[in-house]
């Protein structure tokens, strides 16, 4: 798997820049925080940034706040035998009596590194008495114990727990830095494609590093090499030619378009998404924000904010609906019949 083969061994590696910008940052201080909260969605780089931090606090060779990746230290933390690194997943090991376990690792000094890092992945499943037990814990660390707690949903953190750890905000993957890890990835693998290729699986990436890294390995199994191909493998073939149909008010064609997309395997899903951003930028450029947009849409201001609100309501019905064009179908059925009333 590429997102498992080329993940990133140090801190200038990472693919989300202002993440790495900040551990730089934390890792050059002369006072190191004790605990941390990596805050993301998945596939952001949360768990590859919590062993890189440990790497570099406990590699013997250390040099400009980097792990060298080759002393024994660093070797053993990428294969998970290095005893002062320790990782819990809180999704499985969330009651109290885990979380004590953990406590009673923390007691022990480091056995070859110079920190115990206890990284704990899905932090926001410990259970109250859990996080009740741990408080403590992170309110008077030993010196030489460093805790990473990681999660997708911060809101179920305890604010005590929030406020004794550094939070370090992973947010969503940015394109251009998608787009680099893309790039990084493809010279490894002699790829050749180029950048509306790249910006097209970046944009469908859902934000996502590794889900990025995964659509660039399927495309690269099925030997895909066109952005028309690769459009018709993402679903979205043809986006841009339904939203000329829709302006040009005929029904009749735009009905027809949906049918063969259906027919021909198109994702809805998708084909929603890039026309509400189409829609988005359009409503932006009709309020003058937009200046350098160079084919403004024939659609008047009112009808394109009206396709805003019927297209999300007709994302959220993709959830529930058995027949996946039926609620784009309904959304511009109930365009066509306000726009002729």
């Amino acid at each position: 798997m590429f997102y498992l083969k080329y993940r990133p061994k140090t801190i200038s590696e990472l693919d989300n820049s202002r993440v790495r910008d900040q551990l730089k940052q934390i890792l050059s201080s002369k006072n190191l925080p004790h605990a941390y909260l990596f805050v993301g969605q998945k596939g952001t780089g949360k768990t590859s940034a919590a062993r890189i931090f440990a790497k570099t606090l406990n590699c013997l060779k250390n040099k400009s706040n980097e792990p060298c990746n080759h002393c024994q230290n660093c070797l053993s933390i990428d294969s998970s035998s290095f005893p002062d690194v320790m990782e819990m997943d809180a999704a499985s090991n969330r009651g109290i009596e885990e979380v004590k376990k953990l406590i009673q690792e923390i007691s022990f000094l480091p056995m070859s590194g110079n920190y115990r890092v206890f990284i704990i992945d899905e932090a926001h499943m410990i259970t109250s008495d859990g996080f009740n037990a741990l408080l403590k814990t992170l309110e008077e660390p030993p010196k030489t114990a460093i805790f990473i707690l990681a999660t997708t949903n911060l809101e179920k953190l305890p604010k005590t727990i929030q406020s004794r750890c550094i939070k370090i905000n992973f947010g969503k993957g940015i394109q251009k830095d998608i787009i680099s890890m893309l790039k990084r990835i493809s010279k490894y693998e002699n790829f050749n494609y180029d950048d509306i290729f790249y910006n097209l699986i970046a944009k469908h990436s859902d934000s996502s590093f590794r889900d990025a890294a995964k659509i660039l390995e399927e495309i690269s199994m099925q030997k895909i090499k066109t952005t028309e191909d690769l459009e018709v493998f993402l679903g979205i073939r043809g986006k841009y030619n339904l939203l000329d149909i829709i302006e040009s008010k005929d029904s009749k064609k735009t009905y027809q378009w949906i049918e063969e997309f259906s027919q021909n395997g198109g994702n809805f899903k998708n084909l929603i998404e890039d026309i509400l951003e189409e829609l988005r930028i359009q409503l932006l450029f009709k309020n003058g924000i937009k200046s350098d947009y160079i084919e403004p849409s024939k659609l008047t201001q009112k009808e394109i904010s009206r396709l805003i609100k019927l297209f999300i309501e007709a994302y959220q019905m993709m959830k529930i609906t058995p027949i996946e064009s039926l609620p784009l179908e309904i959304a511009l059925v109930e365009f066509y019949n306000n726009t002729s009333s």
